[in-house]
Order: structure tokens, then sequence, then C-alpha cells
């Protein structure tokens, strides 16, 4: 980078915004990904118009740009491939407003998910979207991947929850889209098309968002499994029984083993164990709801049926799930973590096919996943310094995500292409709409600034 683009950074942002000390450029080199690339510089952007200038400047330079949240991504969205400039909009953290009475809220890009989620809490309202890293991830980021979480069976993605936005296109320009209000018809939906771009179009700059009324009351209930077909059958027959669960959470031997070694929370070691949580307006409807869920569970052949007496006994059974993402990354140097989606219909036979492969491929899958809404988190643990593993592993992936677009399935249910999934694009999109993706990409950012080597784009 010119040393005369670097002087105009610092007077748009501030020296105090500004580094290109190798200690800041080698923390912005990565994300959650064993991905690495160095970018030239760094920013703190605090504003809108900062984002606009820095734009500006970069599009008539031709410098790469790559926006950043918290760096929690797991398919190296954040990863400055192209090197140039690390954006990074944590400091664009103000809620902006919250209207109980239109139920939006209105945020920068930087404000941390959990935050939101304390604002709301006095209010009796919540953001259902919860992504596994809500202490940390940040709002921006969810809408750039399309974020779920463990809510997505009942209450949906990000983008259900995404009415309108401010977003900086790569030449400058400012440009507002959607509405406060909760439904319109007003010409193209230019908000869905920015949410899950992972900032390949444009940068966010403000989200207006439909917050929800928190349900009052709920409960949960663990149910372990001898067969891990039984427990996918047991998710697909409870998603077409006329119930839908607040939650619906899948977790394997594999990943119970994992537990097991790194905590003292003495888990079954059975072939699976579901968690489910339902909610209501009253501790009866809840309660209703968990017994033809627990009807389902014995049914399918569950071995033991744990309901939780009370909050603290539930969190004791939420520990399980929440921990096991720490643990996962504990089994071996590296963790490639899938994020596939298949159709409900397909969940038994997704969790035998992971099965098969980790068997085949000589490789330890531990799978956890969403299991309500289809979407399965197998994560490959290996020796990225074993050539012949790195091969396995690439194989493994390859044939497990063929096989899920195959079925209907989709490449990533929430953490996004980025550069993991890059190379099986074709797998899901037929050449037009990958022609499409790329004329629009074309259009927003002719000079390809914007987060450019992302999405196979």
């Amino acid at each position: 980078m010119k040393t005369e683009i670097k002087k105009i950074l610092t007077a748009i942002v501030g020296p105090e915004n500004f580094s290109d000390q190798v200690i800041d450029l080698v923390a912005y080199s990565t994300d959650a990904t064993p991905r690495r690339h160095r970018p030239e510089a760094a920013i703190w952007v605090t504003n809108a118009d900062q984002v606009s200038e820095v734009l500006t400047l970069c599009n008539r330079e031709r410098v790469p740009v790559t926006a950043r949240g918290a760096g929690t991504s797991l398919a190296g969205l954040a990863v400055p491939v192209k090197g140039g400039l690390v954006m990074d909009l944590c400091r664009m953290d103000k809620i902006v407003e919250i209207c109980i009475e239109d139920r939006v809220a209105v945020v920068q890009p930087g404000v941390v998910y959990a935050d939101l989620e304390r604002t709301l809490a006095p209010h009796g309202f919540f953001f259902p979207p919860d992504p596994a890293s809500g202490m940390v991830a940040t709002i921006g980021g969810n809408v750039a991947t399309n974020a779920g979480g463990m809510k997505g069976a009942k209450y949906g993605v990000t983008k259900d929850y995404v009415l309108g936005l401010e977003v900086v296109l790569a030449d400058g320009r400012k440009m507002r889209t959607g509405s406060r209000c909760m439904k319109s018809s007003s010409g193209f939906d230019l908000t869905r098309l920015f949410v899950g771009s992972e900032g390949t179009l444009g940068i966010i700059t403000e989200v207006i968002l439909k917050i929800n009324p928190k349900p009052r009351h709920n409960g949960t209930v663990r149910a372990v499994f001898d067969k891990i077909e039984s427990a996918g059958q047991a998710v697909s027959q409870i998603m077409c029984s006329g119930i839908i669960p607040s939650i619906l959470e899948i977790i394997d031997k594999n990943t119970l083993i994992a537990i097991n070694q790194n905590t003292n929370l003495q888990l079954p070691e059975a072939a699976a164990i579901l968690l489910a949580e339902a909610d209501g307006f009253t501790q009866e409807e809840a309660n209703a709801q968990l017994a033809e869920i627990i009807t389902i569970f014995k049914e399918n052949g569950a071995t033991d049926v744990q309901m939780a007496k009370d909050p603290k006994e539930a969190e004791a059974l939420w520990m399980a799930r929440k921990s096991a993402g720490g643990v996962l990354f504990r089994l071996n140097i590296a963790l490639e973590v899938e994020d596939l989606a298949v159709p409900l219909s397909k969940v038994a036979e997704a969790l035998k096919f992971i099965s098969e492969l980790a068997e085949k491929y000589r490789l330890r899958i531990p799978t956890v996943g969403h299991a309500g809404d289809g979407n399965l988190h197998p994560a490959i643990s290996y020796n990225p310094n074993d050539p012949e593993e790195v091969n396995r592993l690439h194989l493994a992936a390859e044939e497990l995500l063929r096989k899920v677009t195959e079925w209907g399935g989709t490449l990533t249910g929430e953490h996004g292409i980025g550069l993991t999934k890059a190379r099986f694009m074709p797998f899901e999109h037929q050449d037009t709409a990958l022609e499409v993706m790329r004329g629009l990409k074309h259009y927003f950012d002719p000079n390809n600034i914007l987060n450019p080597g992302k999405m196979g784009l």
C-alpha cells in the first residue's frame, strides 16, 4: 500500500484509529479458521461518513477492503486474502434506538449480540437469532452471514428480522433499504440481497431489526439414544407433529466422549443425545409441548428421558451443548467445522452418512447441530502438518457436501461460504445462478475491492 494512501486513511479516521504495525496486522490476518493472510493496514471506523470516505479512496486506488466484526467466522470470511485494508467496525457499537411500540431496534454493526439482548430484556423483548458466539459476535457479522443459532427451528434466522439497512457501496455512496414496517412490497427487496452477502456488495453501517416479545415460560428435556438414526427419526417426527420446539439440538457420541474427557459433566456416552426446549405464554403451554416431545422420544427408542425440574437443572442440561464447541478444538491441532443443512426428512440419513464417512476416511468427525431445522455441524479434527491426513479431510468434505446437495440440502446453514466453501458452490448452484451472482457482484463492486476472493465470486 502506498505511503500516500496510508496518510489519507490516517487523516480520515485519526492516527489513533489507524495501524500498520505488525502486531495488529498479524491479529487481523485470520478469524476462527486456520486460514491466514496478512493485510497491509487496519483501521477502526466510528461512523458511516468515515466508511464512505475510505471506500471512495480505496475504490479509486483499487485497494482491497475486508470488513470485520468480532472475527468469529468459521468460514474464513474475515481473512484478507488479497491483502489491502481491514476495516474494523467494532467501534460503531451504538444501540441507536429501541422502539417497543414499533417492535424495532436500530443498531450500528459493531453492537455485540449479548449487549443487545441485555438491553432488550427489561422491556420483555428479545432478538431471536442467537449464534453460539453471541457473547462476542456483532450484529453486523450476523447480518453479513445471515447467522442462525439454536432457536432457528421456531424463530428463524437473521434475515427474518432485518427490516432495513444503511449500506455504503464500493464507490462510497450511501444507500438505505427497507423500512421500519413489519412488511413491505415496495420494489426489489434490496435488504435481503445484502443479508448474507458476506461484505462483498457493500458495508453495512446501520441495521433496523424486528424484535419479539420474550416467551414467559419454557421447559427442557434430554433424551439418550443408542442409535444415531433413531435420534434423527425422532427429530423428523417432532418437526411434523404440529408442535415446534424453540430449541432441538443433537450431540453425537464422539462429541459426548470429548466433553467427558475435558469436563466433569459425566454425560452418558450413547450414540446421541437430543436436547429440546419448548416455550409459551404459560408454563402449561410449554409443558404440553414437552409432553408430546417426550412421547415421540420414547416411540423412537430413547433409553433415558430426563426433564429439568427448574431453571438451574435446565442450565445443567444445556451446559453439555454449550461446552461442545470449546472441547472439540482440543481433539487435534486443527478443526474444520462444517455447516451443512438438509431437509428435515434427511436428518437421520445425514447423521448415518457422516458416521460412515468418518470410518471410510479414518477421521474423527464429532457432530453437533441444530437438528430442529436440519442444520448439522460435523467437525473434522485433523493434523494440518500431516499431508496425507489433510488429503483425507478434503476428500471427506467433498463427498459429504456433494451428497448433501444431492439431497436438496445446502452447503451452509448459517456460517456462510467465505473461503472454505467457495470451491463447492457449483455443487449447489447452477451455472446460470452463479453467473447472476457474479453479475450482481460486478454491478455493486466493479473494481472488486470488497472482500475479494470470497464466495467464489
